[in-house]
């Protein structure tokens, strides 16, 4: 009779004791009681045992300001191309590019050509002819003088004042000043030339505050207001912080784009006009939720909008509006107060279906808070 190996006494043996061990059926409750008897406490009375299990949390609610991006550019507050009200030679020119000037200061002179002459001839007429009406005035009082030749010294008096007002008027054309302060940013003359009236003499720009443009759509116009806080990005790395002090109120023709101004400040000067820009504008606070993006899910007739569980554990829509998007997290208006949404297996359920409600973890909830953290501090 053969001699059995070893190794097959081993075999025979395991084999028996598997099948003995599978007979008894031990088996299928290993790993899966614990969670039945979870899974059966955390059931709601109507709930079938099939239902399906979601995850649901109340996200914190905060005030949040949605922010509008735009691009634009820098401008002046002011601009403007002074130019000479007569013709003549240029005498004085006291300003050069770059220069900050005040408000009256001279920028050019030209040569005077008897209007000094002039206006003092037309004060002299004038002492004369007020000395002329004093005199008719005493003499008609005392009854020596008739009516008509006072109304004529009268007369007389007037002439001159205008005469004088002219020349002096006249006298002053020979001038140019600065109507505003601002910065010299183009001489169009030399000392010594000879322009014609109504030449461009030099530019002014008015820098503080500076201005930065953009357009916004017809969709955003309504979510801008005078006095809203802006954001202004500038292409070499620094950002300011303006006010709206213009929303137009006609769209572009070309674009169906509404002009938006933000008034930033800028004493030192060092903003340049025509520097692009980017302008986040930030609307008027209104209260949202912030949840992730995976939470936001479409209904069946396509709106949008998040699953949430009532308090028979049925799930509901609500259609949501899109208050803001940034790259932390989702902000959203039109969820009610007290709305468990689902944050997991929403996409599982539909409207009606009644289901597994367990609450989310402290960690999933301190991660939908820590996307609020800038409001809440």
């Amino acid at each position: 009779m053969p001699k059995i190996r070893f190794h097959k006494i081993i075999a025979v043996a395991v084999l028996v004791a598997t099948a003995a061990w599978i007979a008894t059926g031990e088996f299928a409750s290993v790993g899966s009681a614990s969670e039945e008897a979870q899974t059966v406490a955390q059931r709601p009375e109507n709930a079938p045992a099939d239902a399906q299990v979601v995850t649901v949390a109340k996200p914190p609610r905060v005030d949040h300001s949605r922010t509008i991006r735009v691009s634009g550019q820098t401008s002046a507050d002011k601009r403007t191309a002074l130019a000479s009200r007569s013709g003549g030679i240029i005498t004085e020119l006291p300003v050069s590019k770059g220069q900050h000037v005040k408000s009256g200061e001279l920028i050019l002179r030209l040569e005077t050509e008897g209007k000094e002459a002039a206006v003092e001839t037309a004060r002299q007429v004038l002492a004369q002819r007020e000395a002329e009406s004093e005199a008719a005035n005493r003499l008609a009082k005392s009854g020596n003088l008739a009516r008509l030749q006072l109304d004529s010294a009268r007369s007389a008096l007037a002439t001159a004042r205008s005469q004088l007002e002219a020349a002096e008027a006249e006298l002053a054309r020979i001038t140019v000043r600065a109507p505003f302060d601002g910065v010299i940013d183009k001489v169009d003359v030399e000392l010594g030339s000879s322009i014609m009236q109504g030449a461009e003499v030099a530019t002014l720009l008015k820098l503080d505050p500076m201005i930065a443009v953009g357009e916004v759509s017809e969709h955003d116009l309504g979510s801008v207001d005078i006095g809203d806080e802006a954001d202004v990005r500038l292409v070499n790395g620094s950002t300011v912080r303006g006010k709206v002090r213009f929303v137009s109120r006609e769209a572009s023709e070309q674009t169906r784009t509404f002009r938006v101004e933000v008034a930033i400040p800028n004493a030192e000067g060092a903003i340049p006009a025509g520097m692009t820009a980017e302008l986040d504008i930030h609307a008027e606070p209104v209260e949202a939720v912030a949840l992730p993006r995976s939470v936001v899910t479409l209904n069946q007739d396509g709106e949008l909008g998040v699953r949430a569980v009532d308090p028979e554990n049925k799930v509901v829509f609500y259609p949501i509006d899109l208050v803001d998007d940034t790259p932390r997290a989702l902000y959203l208006a039109g969820i009610p107060a007290e709305a468990r949404v689902i944050v997991s297996g929403q996409d599982l359920v539909t409207e009606g279906e009644l289901v597994k409600a367990q609450p989310a973890d402290e960690k999933l909830i301190q991660e939908l808070a820590g996307m609020l953290a800038p409001e809440l501090n």
